[in-house]
Order: C-alpha cells, then sequence, then structure tokens
C-alpha cells in the first residue's frame, strides 16, 4: 500500500531514497565496556578525517568567494582544533561514552561557550558548531552517504522538516522530490520546493515503511501517494501521468510571451513572488509586469553576519537592472516564527508565530532595518521599486516605519548619498490589518494581501500543522469574506490591491480573485503559465459572476465543490 500525504508542489518523480537525518533522537548512553574505548576513540578520529576529506573536496570544487566556501573553511578549522577533539576523547576515556554522545555533549558546551561571547560573529558561530556536530554524529551512526555534494542521482529526500536555510544547501540537480513527516501546503519550505518546481509530499509518515537509502521510490503529488515498493505496473502508470504533465506544460509555453488577460482581452496585472535573483532571467521570458514580492530573507540563509548597506544595496540594484523597467517590490525583512537566519541569535519564544516576528523584529532590531531601508532608497534611483512592511497590525507601527523612512533620507542628503522615490506599502496578513486599514491608507500607496498568514491568524490554525491545513484552508468563506472586506475599505480610498499568497497561485481561484476586484495578482514563478491559461478561458464578467456566487457559499466543502467545478467546466 503506498503512503499517503499532503500534497503541497504537484508533480511526478522517481528516484533513490534518501533521509536527510539519520541520527536517532535518542543516543545510546549506556557505558561501553572498558576494552571498547581505545576503539571508541580510533572510530571517532577516522570519521574527523574522513569529514575534513570530505569538506576539503567539497571547498575545491567552489570560488572563495561564495558564502559556502566560508561556512566550510569554519568547519574545517573546528575539526583541526586539537584541544577540542582531545577533550571528545577524553570524554569517551573518562565517562565510557560512546563517540556520538561525547561529541554532542562537547559541541554543545563549545557552542553554548561561544553564544555568550561579547563578540557578535562569534556568538553566531554556535549554531554552525551545532549543525556540524549534526553531520558528524550522522556520519559515527552509518550515514556516510548523506553527504549531500555527493549526490549524483536522482534522488527523493526524505526528512522529518528541511529548513530555508537547509533547503538552500541542497543539490536541486539531483533532488527529483521531497517527502516530509511535517509541514503543511503554506510553509516556507512548501513555497521553496514550488518555486524550485520540485514535487514534494509533506506530512507524510514513511518512518511506517522503514524505507532504506538508496531504495528506489516513486511519487505521485498529484493525488499524494508514495510508493515505496512501485510495481511495474505502478511505474508505467505513472510515467504516463508524468508524459501527460510534460504536455500539458509543453502546451502552456504558448502563453509565455502574451499579456495576461481574460477571454474578451481585460488586462490583468500579474507579478511573481522571488526569493533568489536567478529567477529574474526566468521572469523576463514570462511576460509580467514585475516583482510582487520579493523575500529577501531567503536571500540571506547562508549568510555568516547582518549583510551590510553596500552589499544590500547592490543585491537590489541588480535585480533593477535585470528588471529593465518593470516594478520590484520588496518585502523588508520577514524573520521570526519558523524562519530564523543563522547569522542571529533568537531568543525562544513560548509561542513565536504570535511573539517578535515580521517588522515587530525589525523594528526591535534597528541594526537590521535602517541598512536595508537606505539600501532600497538607493536602489529606487535606478527604476521603479515599491517597499512594503510584514505584519503591520497598526498605524502607530506604520507612522514608526515612515519616520525612519524620513530620518533615513535625510542621512542620505547630507552624506550627499543619492536615493530614488519609494511607493510605500503593507502586507495585510492579521485580522487586526484588516479593522485599522482604513486609517493606514492614507499613509500608503498600496496593499498587498497575504492569504497564507492572515489565514493562519484569522483560523487560529498554525500554517505549517498538517493536521490543521486540512480544515482550516485559505479558500474559505472566512478568508473571501475578509479579502472582501479589505478590497472594499482600500477601494474606497483609491488604494489598489494586490494579493500574494498562495491563492494566486492557484489557477482555479485566480478568476475568483480577479472577479472579487483585486487589482494585481503575485504569483509563483512555476505557475505563472498556468494562471495566464486559465484566465484566458473565462470573460471578466465570468470572474465577477464566479466571485458572487462564492461568496455566497457557506460552507468550505460547497466552496470548494463549486471552485472545482466550474475550473473543470473550462477545461
Amino acid at each position: 500500500m503506498p503512503l499517503s500525504g499532503i500534497v503541497v508542489s504537484p508533480g511526478i518523480a522517481f528516484g533513490e531514497a534518501l533521509h536527510l537525518h539519520l541520527h536517532p533522537e535518542r543516543h545510546d548512553y549506556h557505558l561501553l565496556p572498558l576494552d571498547k574505548v581505545e576503539q571508541e576513540k580510533a572510530n571517532l578520529i577516522s570519521i574527523i578525517n574522513d569529514k575534513k576529506n570530505q569538506l576539503i573536496q567539497h571547498l575545491n570544487r567552489l570560488s572563495s568567494q561564495s558564502e559556502n566556501y566560508k561556512l566550510i573553511e569554519a568547519d574545517l578549522l573546528l575539526l583541526d582544533d586539537e584541544e577540542l577533539i582531545h577533550s571528545i576523547c577524553s570524554e569517551i576515556e573518562r565517562f565510557q561514552l560512546c563517540a556520538a554522545v561525547a561529541v554532542e555533549r562537547i559541541f554543545s558546551y563549545q557552542a553554548a561557550e561561544m553564544n555568550a561571547l561579547d563578540n557578535h560573529y562569534l556568538a553566531n558561530r554556535s549554531q554552525d558548531i551545532l549543525s556540524l556536530a549534526r553531520r558528524l554524529i550522522d556520519q559515527i551512526n552509518g550515514a556516510h552517504s548523506i553527504e549531500l555534494s555527493k549526490i549524483d542521482r536522482p534522488t527523493i529526500l526524505l526528512a522529518s522538516d528541511i529548513t530555508p536555510a537547509e533547503f538552500s544547501m541542497l543539490p536541486l540537480k539531483y533532488i527529483t522530490a521531497l517527502v516530509l513527516k511535517t509541514g503543511g501546503i503554506t510553509s516556507h519550505t512548501a513555497i521553496l520546493a514550488r518555486n524550485a518546481g520540485i514535487p514534494a509530499l509533506f506530512d507524510c509518515p514513511f518512518e511506517q515503511a522503514n524505507i532504506t537509502n538508496q531504495q528506489p521510490l516513486a511519487l505521485d503529488a498529484l493525488t499524494g501517494k508514495l510508493y515505496t515498493a512501485p510495481r511495474k505496473s505502478t511505474v508505467n502508470r505513472l510515467k504516463q501521468l508524468q508524459q501527460d504533465n510534460h504536455k500539458q506544460k509543453k502546451q502552456l509555453l504558448k502563453f509565455k510571451h502574451r499579456k495576461t488577460q481574460t477571454k474578451e482581452g481585460y488586462h490583468i496585472p500579474l507579478f511573481i513572488n522571488m526569493g533568489s535573483i536567478n529567477e529574474t532571467t526566468h521572469m523576463n521570458e514570462m511576460d509580467v509586469e514585475g516583482i510582487g514580492l520579493f523575500r529577501t530573507e531567503f536571500m540571506l540563509m547562508n549568510t555568516q553576519s547582518v549583510p551590510n548597506e553596500d552589499k544590500q544595496y547592490r543585491l537590489y540594484s541588480d535585480i533593477v537592472h535585470l528588471l529593465k523597467g518593470k516594478i520590484l517590490t520588496i518585502r523588508t525583512l520577514d524573520i521570526g516564527a519558523e524562519k530564523s537566519l543563522p547569522f542571529l541569535n533568537n531568543t525562544a519564544e513560548d509561542n513565536p508565530a504570535l511573539g517578535l516576528r515580521g517588522i515587530r523584529y525589525t523594528l526591535a532590531h534597528s541594526n537590521l532595518l535602517y541598512p536595508q531601508i537606505r539600501a532600497v532608497l538607493r536602489a529606487a534611483q535606478y527604476g521603479p521599486v515599491r517597499l512594503m512592511f510584514p505584519m503591520i497590525n497598526q498605524i502607530e507601527e506604520l507612522n514608526k516605519l515612515l519616520e525612519i523612512i524620513k530620518k533615513c533620507k535625510a542621512q542620505m542628503k547630507k552624506n550627499h548619498t543619492n536615493f530614488g522615490q519609494l511607493s510605500i506599502g503593507i502586507v495585510v496578513e492579521t485580522p487586526a490589518a484588516v479593522m485599522n486599514l482604513a486609517s493606514m491608507l492614507p499613509k500608503l500607496d498600496f496593499i498587498s494581501i497575504g492569504t497564507n498568514d492572515l489565514t493562519q491568524y484569522a483560523m487560529a490554525a498554525d500554517r505549517g500543522n498538517p493536521q490543521l491545513t486540512k480544515d482550516y484552508p485559505s479558500l474559505s468563506p472566512a478568508i473571501l469574506s475578509f479579502i472582501r472586506l479589505i478590497l472594499s475599505t482600500a477601494h474606497a480610498q483609491q488604494t489598489p490591491v494586490s494579493l500574494c499568497g498562495e491563492l494566486a497561485s492557484d489557477p482555479r481561484i485566480a478568476p475568483l480573485l480577479i472577479g472579487m476586484g483585486v487589482d494585481e495578482l503575485s504569483v509563483n514563478l512555476p505557475a505563472i503559465l498556468e494562471v495566464k491559461s486559465a484566465l484566458s478561458k473565462i470573460s471578466y464578467q465570468a470572474c465577477q459572476s464566479l466571485a458572487q456566487e462564492s461568496l455566497s457559499m457557506n460552507t468550505i466543502k460547497s466552496l470548494h465543490d463549486y471552485i472545482h467545478n466550474q475550473a473543470r467546466l473550462r477545461d
């Protein structure tokens, strides 16, 4: 029987299984027999030398200017620390511990000491030390095959969870699919998988199947099935589905250089959501209006220190030039909850989703906010740039930010630094923002609706909890009512409204949003052609009728059935 899960990125995939995290959650704390101690120490030294050789080989393939190069260099320095290695061996000998437990203890001590230092850079190295410890423990437990740099064949990656930082380190050329035990359709790892075009299945209990590394797997991320021992008939059926899928994508290519418009030619401004500068190249082939959401935090996952103003300025300027006059919408760092950056030592919070995240975090850390705003202002002299702030709830927060922008401009004028003009907006993603919107609109040039977090906060349902995402989806009467209220409030003050949440990337739902009055859609890159195709099959009047009927639905099931049936009729 196949295993089931939530489809977060559709597609068909084949590949060998590879567990990303193989070491057991609980170590063996039994005392080693005295006659095994010396062998355990010798094995440890051998594994450390193997790890060093792996890192050196990886280092030789990288540019010395890359951030990954610096990360590997730092790991090598740690593994060359004779005092540290001696401490681990002493721990094995004194307490008769296995090597995995000794590594965990000594590296934890080392990380704690660094974390306590006044030196900000060294303190931030603590997370890198713990990461290296985990990889060493994997190798101690025999997980030699998990060295990601050595993956050279189609691989389906299995993991409990993958952070955005870990995702950025994956060799995507060989990763045919992701299968996670946790996560939901609007989690940030799901967004990254969709942007990369990698089929992904979350909330899948794959540990029940005792899957071994290199075991052949087949993934049907259309119906949400993982086949751990696929029969020939199953493989043939899925290969046919894969071919059909490729044909459909090929047919969509005709929309590549077409404007986005409805059946009768009503133009719809279509933007993309972006987390990497590499996506800009593909975007220019798609005939869209620009970037409707640039997630700046995704660009910083592998940095070892806070990116300074000049570094950010160069990045934003490069994108502006690549866009050739199209709009760039930059969202300030959206940090907190499940998104953290390696160079930040965030204090643990009991309820991070309701804690210091989004604009709350950057307002509390001016060393992050001021350089980013100055960098954006400098980049704006080369083309149209919009700046929007995440997690704004009330006008007090907006007033603080507008004052900071004013201060940045005054400082730059004083220093004779050139800058351009910005359009200012906010991401509406909480009920409080909806209710306070009327008071904030006079100070804004545009707003963008973030339906992922709006759903989380309106439904009181964790967006990453797979047990909740099925029963509390964004496409629901409650969320449509919020969107309608936002639109009526904004349009009463002639403020344009964009929608950048996952709803916009669903070709079945995009016509509904346009019919409700959304002015712009910001879509994930892989979904652009499907959304263009869906909108080309329906008239603007039909979009309005679709919206009117959808808003009359009072249950999630009736709404989903109606949207699904209408999409099927159009196809």
